[in-house]
């Protein structure tokens, strides 16, 4: 009976032994790899960046001129008028290696700061129409949440706010129609949202 084992055993070892020497190989080609592509990139000379979709601040649009006796509104509001003057870009799930690969090494600090700008948006609009929420303005919250969602923000709360909003107006097509922006999203998030999504559609 010790044979039988002491083979197995031995067998074990050998395919052991071989998955981990194949594994540090293939990371050591991933790295290689990593290493020569980013060497491209920081070789990249500078390219227009006239082919960016850059986002724009609708403030016609967005309710800029509600509860604004409120501190905390108020601040937003300045926030988003601010960015609206601004380049804006949503960069979410784009390494800077990619960047510098498609539009230059020169341009990676002026595409970081657009991708910034992008981040501030998307959580500001997130925390005012939080607070238009919570003063009851319902109408006004959607609108930011929908703006929002359209310029591809990965903050899982809009989906739920707005998901919510459209729930207790009995909206499911509203609910549904979220579900192939979430699914385009490039982010880690996009599981959550998705999975926040079809809950409230089950509800």
């Amino acid at each position: 009976m010790r044979l039988p084992i002491l083979i197995t055993v031995l067998i074990l070892i050998v395919v052991i032994g071989f998955a981990v020497r194949r594994g540090k190989d293939q990371y050591a080609r991933d790295e290689a790899d990593f290493w020569e592509k980013e060497r491209r990139a920081n070789s990249t000379r500078r390219k227009s960046l006239d082919g960016l979709k850059l986002i724009s601040v609708p403030l016609d649009r967005l309710p800029t001129d509600v509860c604004t006796d409120d501190p905390r509104i108020a601040e937003y509001v300045e926030i988003v008028t601010g960015l609206a003057e601004t380049r804006i870009a949503n960069l979410t799930g784009i390494s800077n290696t990619d960047l510098k690969l498609q539009y230059g090494a020169p341009n990676i600090t002026e595409l970081s700061k657009y991708d910034q700008r992008y981040t501030a948006l998307a959580s500001t609009l997130q925390r005012w129409a939080d607070a238009l929420l919570e003063k009851g303005e319902r109408d006004a919250a959607q609108v930011i949440l929908e703006y929002a969602v359209e310029i591809g923000t990965d903050v899982s709360g809009t989906y739920r706010a707005l998901a919510k909003l459209y729930d207790e107006a009995g909206d499911k097509d509203s609910i549904r129609a979220l579900i192939p922006k979430a699914e385009a999203l490039n982010t880690p998030m996009k599981d959550s949202i998705l999975h926040a999504l079809n809950e409230r559609l089950t509800c």
